[in-house]
């Protein structure tokens, strides 16, 4: 009897450590195949200013103009600051700028702020009446599915009726049906953060490697193992990150990809 009650103890005790740390042992099981970069590889922009001995910087050119938003507002996804910085830093050497996803305009917002005055940037949403034309494909993930419904629930954007707004274009369409050949090595900086099905990143990903100029920047948002939402993201930067060196930057879940000339 007291065996049982032991053994039963035990197979309690393993359950409870099971559940509690579910998601560092489901990391172990998605092994990343990009490697990881410090942020100062993306863009020269990002070398610090050295201080004293035991402390950097940053250089002025690094400074941004950045907000807050609040959480009653419920956004699904949202960059971090730290990425929203990097956007906004790679925003103010860019003159062309295309995103994929605008969901509440964040980080397209960030973007109009810190580029010059004469900067284009393009985003691409849905409207929220066009989600009823969309279909999940069976690669798709079901979660990631469901959250392209919550993201698409915006006319108005945090940039709307702003002094920047007049340098953004939106476009109401679904990704996979945008047809990028007049685009074609056009911009400076290409943000993937739209639909995290597999079908939509693929596409993303396939028509911004033509859309990029030589020496321009593509970056994709939420590249989490582990994450249930973002495993198709995971799924489709490992297969394509060798054959296009694709890197993770450190303390984020930004990758990016540099056209090389």
């Amino acid at each position: 009897m007291i065996k049982i009650i032991l053994l039963i103890s035990i197979l309690i005790n393993f359950i409870l450590i099971f559940y509690i740390n579910k998601k560092k042992i489901r990391n172990l099981f998605n092994i990343t195949k990009i490697h990881k970069a410090n942020i100062n590889e993306i863009h020269e922009i990002f070398s610090e200013r050295k201080i004293s001995n035991n402390l950097k910087g940053p250089k002025k050119e690094t400074i941004i103009k950045s907000f807050c938003i609040s959480s009653d507002n419920s956004i699904v996804g949202m960059t971090s600051d730290y990425e929203g910085w990097i956007l906004s830093v790679l925003s103010t050497v860019s003159k062309k700028i295309f995103e994929f996803g605008t969901c509440s305009g964040k980080t397209t917002y960030l973007m109009a702020l810190n580029s010059n005055t004469d900067t284009e940037i393009t985003t691409i949403t849905l409207r929220p009446n066009q989600v009823e034309n969309i279909a999940k494909d069976i690669q798709d993930n079901k979660v990631s599915f469901k959250n392209i419904l919550k993201e698409s629930i915006y006319e108005k954007f945090l940039f709307s009726d702003t002094e920047v707004e007049k340098k953004i274009k939106v476009i109401f369409e679904n990704s996979l049906d945008f047809n990028e050949e007049s685009f074609q090595n056009m911009y400076d900086l290409i943000f993937i953060d739209g639909g995290h099905t597999y079908s939509v990143v693929k596409n993303d990903s396939e028509k911004s490697f033509r859309m990029i100029k030589d020496n321009g920047i593509i970056l994709w948002h939420d590249y989490v193992p582990g994450k249930e939402s973002a495993k198709n993201v995971v799924k489709y930067l490992n297969e394509i990150g060798s054959e296009k060196n694709i890197f993770h930057i450190q303390n984020t879940s930004l990758c990016f990809y540099k056209k090389k000339i």
